[in-house]
């Protein structure tokens, strides 16, 4: 049996592993763009926690395509981005019909995060299947609805991020959820071989593991950071993070240490449970900074 082990992921790692930097003189299109799609008229704000992320961590450019029921609240919440009003299936989800209206961001995105609040499970599957060969040259972040994609694709052509929490995971697999929790490593490790991912398997001690079996391990004792729209969050800083330029690998164990140690700072200041997820955006800048 392969004898798997994991690199703990502290200060002294993220020092020795630098986010790259931008130039003096770059401007926005040097840090890249990041398209958001996201959303659903039950769940506008997941598109806005995410795509708000995604800026904090550095971004140079943002489009958010979410269900037309969503768009315009969407629109006024994030005045920094482009919003483009996808046509909605009868379930919620996007429409097909909505593949043209972002099929010229394709050549000049960086990196294309899916899945945050949206509804629908058989047209967002559609949408994305649909999406990512437009998207050939980014790097994609599958999360929540979206990550079912993996279950029926074939190898995906670009680099490709899953955020799987425990139980996601058992859905995505067919296992026990107390199970992955047990061994996590080991889940992580088998399952990112299996879909050629680089798999981030969140909870209080997250595996961010690399199809070759490279992996680190995260642990967090920030209870707080178990609330809604947090998920959302980390995967915008994550989206945001390889927008820039970071590999997909260096994006994901970036993100979840930067996530936590915003959980870390609004505990420090408002109390173990009680802040918001719509708080924890605003942390990153310094972060990033302190650990650069």
């Amino acid at each position: 049996m392969k004898v798997l082990a994991a690199v703990e992921v502290d200060d002294a790692l993220l020092h020795a592993w630098p986010l790259p930097t931008p130039q003096a003189d770059g401007d926005k299109e040097d840090r890249g763009r990041v398209v958001v799609v996201a959303g659903s008229r039950e769940m506008p704000g997941a598109a806005v926690l995410a795509a708000t992320a995604a800026m904090r961590a550095g971004a140079g450019k943002l489009v958010i395509a979410t269900p037309q029921s969503a768009a315009q609240s969407v629109a006024a919440c994030v005045p920094e981005a482009r919003v483009i009003a996808l046509p909605e299936a009868s379930d919620g989800g996007p429409s097909f019909h909505g593949l043209p209206l972002l099929q010229a961001l394709g050549a000049s995105t960086s990196a294309l995060l899916i899945g945050p609040g949206m509804i629908g499970r058989e047209s967002t599957l559609t949408f994305v299947q649909g999406l990512l060969p437009v998207f050939k040259q980014a790097t994609v972040l599958l999360d929540a609805i979206a990550m079912d994609a993996v279950m029926t694709a074939r190898r995906l052509a670009q680099p490709v991020i899953l955020t799987p929490h425990a139980g996601e995971m058992a859905h995505l697999t067919g296992g026990e959820k107390d199970d992955l929790r047990e061994e996590p490593l080991h889940a992580a490790s088998r399952h990112a071989e299996r879909w050629q991912v680089v798999l981030a398997l969140k909870g209080a001690t997250t595996i961010v593991a690399r199809p070759d079996g490279e992996a680190w391990l995260h642990a967090c004792h920030t209870p707080g950071l178990g609330m809604s729209g947090s998920g959302d969050v980390l995967a915008g800083v994550i989206a945001g993070l390889a927008a820039r330029g970071a590999s997909p690998e260096q994006a994901a164990v970036w993100g979840v240490a930067l996530h936590a140690r915003a959980g870390d700072v609004l505990a420090a200041r408002y109390g173990t449970l009680g802040y918001l997820a719509r708080e924890l955006p605003a942390e990153i800048p310094a972060l990033m900074h302190a650990l650069a």
